[in-house]
């Protein structure tokens, strides 16, 4: 089944889907799923290779910190970089450039033997990692009909997210180098499915008409800066979770006083089974209400609420730490309609950049928070410090929601400047 959408005068009128079982839809989905993969490999193999390379254990916490804000630092520029090609150039050449890079670093990755090699190639990944989530939502909400495209991006991010799960049990089975060659291999073969996939139809005739990415006018009026802003200010406690909560699973589960300390790989696994889940649902609850925003504003609350349960059952077993982890995924599970919610803000002519530079600059807010974190670590200790940055994540998100206007059933079909 399929709806028109209205098209430019004098070009012939697109026809968009309203199946989310679509070519585009698989394409985005196993890129992000690889994408999950490579992201969170390093935070798997984090103390595995740092040691085999010669750190001791103070070492790895520092280092590792360090590698991962250098990743995070390639995802920032990655997303500058990839959105505004992606609006100049289209949406596949983003989509399967980005998809080369991260796996051609992540190859070269399982060959590192030193730690400055290390960071070089963590931020490459982290720079070809920056584009597909945006390309790929970009392009599935530009190909499905406005009623439906939800349930395209919702698919995309729901299986995806499972990347961390395969990501976790390739790193706890296989050795580090292996387990990078594995993410650069299946990063590779997707490259195939290429020829299966089409230009965005809006993109096309955007471009025929002249039409030209503009940072003046995304940033150039305070109401469009102040709407970019909000979008990346509604996804800032995902990955306050996963970047504290999740990935420093081991120290934080020896601060709240487990007898053993959690495995990063296990908790990362679990979070993603969650988020997996959350992703799902919170698209299932946005459609079934037709609204973007109160889907989000409820998950929200819920990721507020299993915080708190984080640390309330701190310290009574290991079986409830990976517990509070599921919950804490799904509760973090609104990402797809997060990056949906940035897709639908803004015109044709710049929705690339903005769909691709805001989810890289909230996974890059991890560089402030975990400074943040370390910044308050010595006068309030782990526990209070983390707290005190959620807050701070959980305030500027609400008055972000707060900002953004609902989008559901948004007719995509314009252009900004």
């Amino acid at each position: 089944m399929s709806a028109k959408s209205s098209a430019s005068p004098g070009s012939e009128p697109r026809v968009l889907t309203k199946s989310p079982f679509n070519v585009i839809v698989v394409v985005a989905a196993l890129g992000y799923f690889v994408d999950i993969y490579d992201l969170l490999l390093f935070g798997i193999v984090r103390n595995e290779s740092l040691r085999d390379l010669g750190l001791g254990p103070v070492e790895i916490k520092t280092v590792g910190v360090m590698l991962i804000n250098w990743q995070m630092a390639g995802l920032l520029v990655g997303g500058i970089l990839w959105g505004w090609l992606g609006d100049v150039r289209g949406r596949l050449t983003v989509l399967f450039g980005s998809i080369i890079t991260y796996s051609v670093a992540n190859i070269a990755n399982g060959f590192v033997q030193d730690i400055d090699t290390y960071a070089v190639l963590r931020f490459i990944a982290g720079l070809g990692l920056a584009g597909e989530l945006g390309a790929g939502v970009t392009l599935v909400s530009e190909t499905m009909h406005r009623e439906a495209r939800g349930w395209g991006t919702t698919l995309v991010a729901s299986f995806g997210v499972l990347g961390a799960v395969v990501a976790s049990l390739v790193g706890d089975s296989l050795p580090w180098r292996s387990a990078y060659f594995v993410g650069g291999g299946l990063g590779l073969a997707l490259l195939l499915l290429r020829f299966s996939t089409f230009e965005s139809g809006m993109f096309t005739h955007a471009k025929a008409g002249g039409r030209r990415p503009s940072l003046r006018a995304l940033l150039g009026r305070w109401s469009s800066a102040s709407k970019y802003l909000a979008c990346v200010g509604i996804g800032l406690p995902i990955w306050y979770a996963i970047g504290l909560l999740v990935l420093l699973s081991k120290e934080m589960s020896l601060a709240l006083g487990y007898k053993e300390p959690a495995s990063p790989g296990t908790a990362i696994m679990w979070a993603y089974v969650g988020l997996a889940i959350g992703d799902l649902a919170s698209g299932l609850v946005s459609q079934a209400i037709r609204s973007r925003k109160k889907a989000v504003g409820l998950f929200m609350g819920l990721l507020g609420v299993a915080v708190g349960l984080y640390f309330a059952l701190g310290g009574i077993s290991m079986t409830v730490f990976y517990a509070a982890c599921v919950l804490v995924g799904i509760a973090a599970g609104y990402w797809a309609l997060f990056v949906t919610i940035a897709s639908e803000q803004f015109g044709t002519d710049v929705r690339a950049t903005v769909t691709t530079t805001v989810p890289n600059f909230v996974r890059g807010a991890v560089i402030p928070v975990s400074l943040l974190y370390l910044a308050f670590e010595a006068a309030l200790g782990t526990i209070g410090s983390v707290l005190t940055v959620g807050v701070i994540c959980f305030s500027l998100a609400g008055l972000s929601l707060w900002r953004l206007e609902e989008t559901f059933g948004k007719d995509l079909d314009y252009t900004e400047s």
